[in-house]
């Protein structure tokens, strides 16, 4: 779009209100509204209708299988806060565990992107497959079982045993001490998923002319390159690779449950989402879940809007 005709659009706006330019702008662009319409419906509905559903329902009692909601307020956040002594203990761990594998995760995946992306064309496919495939392994968790056994035939245990480190088998998934450091190795294992594809993407799209011209304007090595040509020019790709990470770092419950069983051996690895789970899908308290639910979305737009305004900051 020319600059007069911007500068028009905007005269032309000012005449009207602002909800007949909207109209106006829908008329003309009524073959892309209707191309969108399809997505806008079903996100509203399966995405949209749920989250304010859940937001009225955690001011309520309901439960699935007794009662019709009634609205208690806010009795279930005070509840969750002052007097549930498992929720705060889930709300440590899922922090520890976001803290350490979020931005780890985002880094590692980032930094194996741009050394695949060095390689030659025909080694990139397979290295790429090398490192992805964890992530939609299947058998991952059997891997991490089967090296951590209980007893004294796991690798583990059974290597330490044989050098004199151990005189007897580890529970290590049983042990309260081991339960998250060991979750966390296996989550930073398996982490190089969407983002990490994301990320070589992002890199292959970048015009090689940036650094011809950077060069010319100043930029002499490898990290100049990085931090003014590489980011800024990824900014997308930076971004939707952080609303990954920082989903996966906060909904990782599944992980927990695979290797250690549900609950963990006291509480040690017991997440926001394990007691969403706990108080949604066996209790049927669903006024309750909701508002755990409610807290861990807002913690979550919390942190995607801080990464956002970290990520502006790239290249400046």
């Amino acid at each position: 779009m020319s600059k007069k005709s911007a500068e028009l659009q905007a005269v032309q706006r000012t005449d009207m209100t602002r909800r007949q330019w909207i109209w106006k702008e829908m008329k003309t662009n009524k073959v892309a509204y209707a191309m969108v319409a399809p997505y806008m419906i079903l996100f509203s509905i399966f995405t949209v209708l749920p989250v304010i559903l859940s937001i009225v329902i955690s001011f309520t009692d309901f439960n699935m299988l007794q009662l019709p909601p009634n609205f208690v307020w806010l009795d279930n956040y005070i509840t969750l806060f002052f007097d549930d002594d498992i929720f705060l203990i889930a709300c440590k761990n899922t922090l520890i565990f976001a803290s350490v594998v979020g931005p780890v995760s985002y880094i590692l995946s980032f930094l194996v992107a741009w050394f695949i992306n060095e390689l030659d064309p025909r080694v990139r496919a397979v290295v790429t497959l090398i490192f992805y495939a964890p992530s939609i392994s299947g058998s991952v968790y059997l891997i991490w079982q089967t090296l951590f056994s209980a007893d004294a035939y796991g690798w583990v245990n059974a290597t330490l045993m044989e050098i004199g480190v151990l005189n007897e088998p580890i529970a290590w998934f049983q042990t309260a001490e081991y339960v998250m450091p060991l979750c966390i190795v296996v989550a930073l294992w398996t982490s190089l998923g969407t983002s990490f594809l994301n990320f070589i993407a992002g890199l292959q799209g970048i015009d090689r002319a940036l650094y011809e011209a950077g060069a010319v304007d100043g930029v002499r090595n490898r990290w100049q390159e990085l931090w003014y040509i590489t980011l800024p020019s990824m900014r997308p790709q930076l971004m939707f690779g952080a609303v990954m990470s920082i989903t996966g770092a906060f909904g990782f419950g599944g992980v927990v449950t695979a290797l250690c069983g549900f609950p963990s051996v006291d509480y040690a690895a017991h997440t926001i989402m394990h007691h969403l789970d706990d108080y949604a899908g066996q209790r049927y308290e669903m006024g309750y879940a909701s508002a755990i639910a409610v807290i861990l979305f807002a913690v979550m737009i919390g942190t995607n809007m801080l990464i956002k305004k970290m990520l502006s900051k790239v290249g400046t």
